[in-house]
């Protein structure tokens, strides 16, 4: 088997809650072949490295300052890079991986050469017996709306309920960051992360980009990870979100598509403007709308266009007609979205994707 890079990514104290499981649960993988674990320590501290280094002395530690999470990504893949790994893995600490979560993973490429991109099957992780013995899904592949919102699929559903063949590898739209393999040669064609989203829409950045370069994202069903999924809903997390959504939205679309696609995008801002007030960050909302029509805001959009065309070789056209036109948080459900919203705009999409 080939050479193997695997990237976890620590902030601050995040470490000292996650690690300890995650190592041990990597430290009893098999896997015939090399396997190199690299620990960025994302706004390091003395205390922090330390931590790292002596909870897990078999891993070398990448020290970075400025917590920029995309950053951290691209110099953990860089030094597995130059180190000789052959496939990169991105794997969240607050994970405890599943025996044969690694060969599946890698195999799941090896028997797909026209994959750039495989996915494990990310479960949550269990809260009582019933649910250690019938797990639920976190995520089985993200979905990307074609306002560029990114969802999970199959979320809190049985594997069961589901019916996901665990023998295949479905193509599925864009690879979670919380557990994937890349090609060394997509990431080196297709690659680095844009450093300017910061964080969020990464992975869907990523796996984007290796689509349009003619390779496919697939879902390793037998490689299994239960995840302690928390999103810690603050102002800064939901900034980021929000900022990194509009940086692809504006870069993925032409001006001439941005046209079409102006109805539903200024009525999904006024609800999401709306949601944000009684979410309680309304000022981080309204905080990024001078921001997206700053002139540096407008040369970060135009790089991330500049990058994806570069690499495109594959129809745009053709990747924007298998985008969602549903919204599809997992945790939000109300009659409004259900009902209302969510049928008006899958009808539009459906109608005005043929034109953009």
């Amino acid at each position: 088997m080939k050479k193997v890079g695997i990237v976890l990514i620590n902030y601050q104290a995040y470490a000292q809650e996650f690690l300890i499981p995650c190592c041990d649960a990597l430290r009893a993988q098999k896997y015939d072949g090399e396997v190199k674990i690299y620990l960025v320590d994302n706004a390091s501290s003395e205390e922090s490295k330390k931590y790292l280094q002596e909870s897990y002395p078999e891993a070398q530690v990448l020290a970075r300052e400025d917590g920029n999470y995309c950053a951290a990504s691209n110099l953990g893949f860089q030094k597995a890079i130059e180190d000789g790994c052959e496939y990169l893995v991105a794997l969240n600490m607050d994970t405890e991986v599943q025996a044969g979560w690694l060969s599946e993973l890698i195999q799941a490429l090896e028997k797909n050469p026209s994959a750039g991109l495989a996915q494990s099957l990310i479960y949550l992780a269990p809260k009582n017996e019933a649910e250690k013995n019938n797990p639920l899904i976190n995520t089985a592949g993200n979905i990307i709306n074609f306002l560029f919102f990114g969802f999970t699929s199959f979320y809190g559903r049985t594997l069961a309920e589901s019916k996901i063949n665990l023998d295949s590898c479905p193509e599925i739209a864009y690879a979670s960051g919380c557990s994937f393999a890349i090609r060394q040669e997509v990431f080196l064609a297709t690659g680095p992360y844009n450093e300017d989203l910061y964080m969020y829409h990464d992975d869907l950045e990523l796996s984007l980009k290796a689509r349009l370069a003619g390779w496919k994202i697939i879902l390793a069903p037998r490689s299994q990870v239960f995840h302690k999924y928390q999103f810690v809903r603050n102002t800064r997390n939901l900034y980021y979100m929000e900022r990194s959504r509009q940086i692809m939205y504006r870069a993925f679309y032409s001006r001439r598509a941005r046209i079409f696609l102006a109805l539903p995008y200024f009525l999904m801002e006024i609800g999401l403007s709306a949601f944000s007030i009684f979410g309680g960050w309304f000022g981080a909302k309204m905080k990024l709308y001078p921001e997206i029509w700053s002139g540096r805001f407008q040369k970060i959009v135009k790089k991330e266009r500049r990058e994806l065309l570069r690499v495109t070789k594959f129809s745009g056209k053709k990747v924007a007609a298998s985008f969602s036109g549903r919204v599809q948080f997992a945790e939000i459900d109300n009659f409004v979205l259900k009902y209302l919203a969510n049928p008006a705009l899958n009808w539009y999409w459906q109608i005005i994707k043929h034109f953009i």
